[in-house]
């Protein structure tokens, strides 16, 4: 059985102090959701508050970013090492905005999962298509593109480490959400790239999540499908309620 996985994505949102303060008000309403992972990636600046009042309680923090050398003279990075000694757990790499407004791309989404990896941090690797890819029907093209080049070289014992999203780039802060159909579609394309890469086990074993307006409302909809494993949540994350109804559910 695959453990499902909420994980909120605060993007440039709350404070340390806003952090801190969402934390107490969510840990007691998810303190009896067990079999689930649950996880909130705040900005830099809020790692350390929110580690510190996570502490004690089935939340994890991850970071929304990272950079692939240990250290040197990049302005404004981050390295894999730095996060571990705050108490980070996980990453998010290859975000779909870090991609459209930051350069990210197959390349150096290979290069920070090696990075996060090799210090012991869980990364969740996105993947997506934009709107004109998808119209143009180019969707499994894209998918098997940032999936081949991002992670599909990796050794099968790296690769089971990791947590995938697919986050369908028109979906993303639209309101518009993937039908449940639709979804599976991409997570079951996904699971049979992984199948080739590194057989039907570790594929079966790898948790995907869905990323895209996920709200409560349509959250319980698309845990439904085989192949969806939860969610990496905006929006809808950064409210105490709202998030813990997506833990619950």
């Amino acid at each position: 059985m695959r453990t499902p996985v909420v994980a909120g994505n605060w993007k440039m949102n709350k404070t340390a102090a806003e952090a801190a303060a969402f934390v107490d008000e969510v840990s007691p309403l998810i303190v009896g959701s067990s079999g689930r992972e649950v996880i909130i990636a705040p900005t830099f600046p809020a790692l350390a508050a929110t580690v510190a009042a996570a502490r004690g309680s089935n939340i994890r923090v991850s970071a929304q970013n990272l950079h692939w050398e240990a250290s040197g003279a990049y302005t404004g990075e981050v390295s894999a090492g730095m996060l571990v000694e705050i108490g980070c757990t996980h990453v998010i790499i290859g975000h779909s905005e870090r991609r459209q407004y930051f350069g990210e791309n197959d390349g150096t989404v290979h290069l920070k999962t090696l990075a996060a990896l090799d210090a012991g941090l869980t990364p969740i690797v996105c993947v997506g298509e934009t709107l004109e890819q998808r119209e143009a029907g180019n969707t499994e093209a894209v998918l098997t593109e940032q999936f081949t080049a991002g992670v599909g070289a990796l050794q099968p014992e790296q690769f089971a480490e990791l947590i995938l999203a697919y986050e369908p780039v028109w979906a993303i802060g639209t309101g518009r959400t993937a039908t449940p159909e639709i979804a599976e579609a991409a997570h079951r394309e996904i699971r049979a790239l992984a199948a080739e890469c590194f057989g039907e086990t570790t594929a079966g074993n790898v948790r995907i999540l869905y990323g895209g307006s996920v709200k409560p409302s349509n959250f319980t909809g698309l845990l439904g499908c085989p192949n969806i494993d939860g969610g990496l949540v905006g929006g809808a994350s950064l409210d105490p309620q709202s998030f813990a109804a997506l833990v619950r559910a």
